[in-house]
This record gives structure tokens, C-alpha cells and sequence, in this order.
């Protein structure tokens, strides 16, 4: 064998080997960065979740104790004709807000994006998504291969060129 064809093979097979290692890091270093990303929005939804105890915790004792006696005298016709039952106020006369609507509120725009990246991991590593890398840069290797292939076949002309 010429040592110029199996220099240009060890250089591409080294290039591939660097290819293949960057690759494997990328792709470590995207499950590292996933695994933290998703860690600390469930760290964020306890410490919420926590909050959102506490608050309600609060607020139930807030009304129990500050709601005025209220007594069951027939003579109260406030809700008289209406249809569904009354609203619930709090302490200050305003509508309460159901805990199932601050929960969604509080948590809902974290919980989309730790889901959309996993989404979005799960789908980069898939074996179509690997696959297609792979036919990428073997194709990519191949080209490169066969410019190498062209430039050692024009040096080799010019040099027999100059000597002749």
C-alpha cells in the first residue's frame, strides 16, 4: 500500500473517532443539563407547593377567626332567588379563588417547560434522530475522503509535473 492512502485513512478514521467522541459528549453533556433542568423545577414546585400550603394554612385561620357569627335566622333572604349556590367570599368580601386555580397558575408554566424538554431530549435521542446523525456524518467522512482522494491525486501530478 502507498503510505499517502493509509496516512489519509488514519486521518479519517481519526476524524471520525473525534466526531464520534465530540458527539458522545454532546449528548452526555444535554442528559446532565436535562437531569439539573428537571431537578430544579420540581424543587421549584415543592418550595410552591409548600408555599401554597402555608398560604392556605393562613388564610383558613384568617377566616375562621375574623368571619362574624353568622346565625340561621329564617329572616335572612339574601340568596333568596337565586339559582345556584352563594359565592364564597373571604374576610375582606371578595370572591375566594379555588386552590386548584393558584395551583395550575403557580405551577403550570415550570411543569410546561421541564415537560417540552423532556419532550425535546426524548426526541433527540431517538433511534430515527441517532440514525439520521449517523448517515450524516458518514456521508460527511466520505466526502472528505474522496477531496483528500483528489488533492493527493493533484499533488502527485503537479510533483511528477515539476520533476519531468
Amino acid at each position: 500500500m502507498d503510505s499517502p492512502l493509509v496516512l489519509a485513512l488514519a486521518t479519517g478514521l481519526g476524524v471520525a473517532l473525534v466526531l464520534v467522541v465530540a458527539l458522545l459528549a454532546a449528548v452526555r453533556h444535554l442528559r446532565t443539563t436535562a437531569r439539573g433542568e428537571t431537578e430544579q423545577a420540581r424543587a421549584e414546585a415543592a418550595a410552591l407547593r409548600t408555599r401554597l400550603d402555608d398560604l392556605a394554612e393562613r388564610l383558613e385561620r384568617s377566616t375562621h377567626r375574623d368571619a362574624p357569627a353568622v346565625s340561621d335566622a329564617a329572616y335572612v333572604i339574601t340568596d333568596a332567588g337565586r339559582a345556584g349556590p352563594p359565592d364564597r367570599l373571604d374576610a375582606v368580601g371578595l370572591p375566594m379563588v379555588a386552590d386548584r386555580v393558584v395551583l395550575n397558575a403557580a405551577l403550570g408554566e415550570p411543569l410546561v417547560k421541564a415537560v417540552a424538554l423532556g419532550h425535546g431530549v426524548r426526541r433527540a435521542l431517538s433511534a430515527e434522530s441517532r440514525n439520521r446523525i449517523r448517515f450524516e456524518v458518514r456521508r460527511e467522512t466520505r466526502r472528505a475522503r474522496k477531496q483528500r482522494r483528489r488533492e493527493m491525486k493533484q499533488a502527485w501530478r503537479d510533483s511528477r509535473a515539476r520533476a519531468a
